[in-house]
């Protein structure tokens, strides 16, 4: 049976995740405290793993709360900062950190998604996870999802399966977890960060080929081609309608409704 068996939350974006059991949607459709947090350049344009490699290097960790952020870089002791009270300093520490001036923003209403389309949770199923981990020597599942950065992941079904839940460019595929109707809307693309070790930052040699030939090999007969320019792109991203249920947990079943127009 199709079921939420993962939820995994970025609180800072680019920076460490987080396993939770429950998260609360909010009004525009994004998981609370995802992305809630990123850092700005002096030109007002977000620094992230895309654009700064050396971001890998930095370990975080949230308190239960999501007040307080605790940091680490590489070879330095680890430094805990309230984001309220300590902004000045969190900024100074990143600034240090990165040799560029830093602004800390917040959006608690939102996050700071890529695509602000589809600012709903990103998915993709374990089983995925698992084939296209075996793509790679030594690659384990677990810094794939690290890589690959994914809030929901799906458990009871075979690789590929969440290619069921987007369509053509007109139409969306509306899906349910839980009580939460949710609306499938393309494959993801991908961008560099997948194709780095999520510890060091160093990339591995032709990740990104190998990705796009065994995805276009392994491509399910339920798959619209058409949403694929390129065979860079794994897991879905979604939106949710107003109106639907507000959290999501893990067990919840998923079943697919049907196709509406976009």
């Amino acid at each position: 049976m199709p079921h939420l068996a993962r939820i995994d939350l970025y609180p800072f974006k680019s920076l460490d995740g987080i396993t939770v059991q429950t998260a609360n949607l909010l009004a525009s459709g994004a998981l609370e405290h995802d992305r809630e947090y990123a850092c700005f350049d002096r030109q007002g344009k977000v620094v992230n793993g895309k654009r700064l490699a050396q971001i890998h290097g930095l370990r975080s960790q949230f308190s239960n709360d999501y007040q307080t952020l605790t940091l680490q870089a590489p070879d330095s002791e680890l430094q805990t900062f309230h984001l309220e009270q300590d902004r000045d300093a969190l900024t100074a520490w990143l600034s240090h950190f990165f040799q560029i001036d830093i602004q800390v923003r917040q959006n608690s209403e939102s996050g700071f998604p890529d695509d602000t389309d589809s600012p709903g949770p990103t998915l993709i199923s374990t089983a995925t996870l698992e084939t296209v981990a075996d793509w790679y020597p030594n690659l384990t599942v677990t810094e794939l999802r690290r890589r690959l950065r994914s809030n929901l992941e799906i458990g009871g079904v075979p690789p590929f399966w969440e290619d069921q839940l987007f369509a053509d460019a007109d139409h969306v595929v509306q899906f349910q977890i839980g009580s939460v109707l949710l609306e499938g809307v393309n494959p993801c693309q991908r961008c560099i960060v997948p194709t780095r070790d999520p510890q060091t930052g160093i990339a591995t040699p032709k990740f990104q080929k190998t990705l796009m030939q065994n995805r276009q090999q392994s491509l399910p007969n339920w798959v619209n081609p058409a949403r694929f320019n390129h065979f860079y792109r794994l897991a879905v991203n979604t939106r949710i309608p107003q109106g639907t249920g507000s959290v999501l947990t893990q067990g919840d079943e998923v079943t697919i409704k049907g196709l509406v127009e976009a």
